[in-house]
């Protein structure tokens, strides 16, 4: 198990082998969630988009046929 020692102003580095992992760079923002007497921090994606992607995938099945099949209503 990884640990991290609380700096005098209250700072924490992420080990190399949790950042590799999660592909954690200079920079990168995490989010913070407390669970009960847990501390879970998580990569936070850096854009709108970057957070969104994904979200809607399965909605309306195959993309490339969803578009498609707009183009053709709108074109009638």
């Amino acid at each position: 198990m990884l640990s991290v020692k609380v700096s005098s102003k209250h700072q924490i580095a992420v080990p190399s082998e949790a950042r590799r992992a999660l592909g954690i760079k200079a920079g990168d923002r995490l989010t913070v969630e407390i669970r009960k007497d847990e501390l879970v921090l998580k990569p936070q994606p850096g854009s709108a988009v970057d957070r969104l992607w994904g979200s809607g995938r399965g909605t309306y099945g195959d993309p490339v046929a969803y578009v498609r099949a707009l183009r053709d209503e709108w074109e009638d």
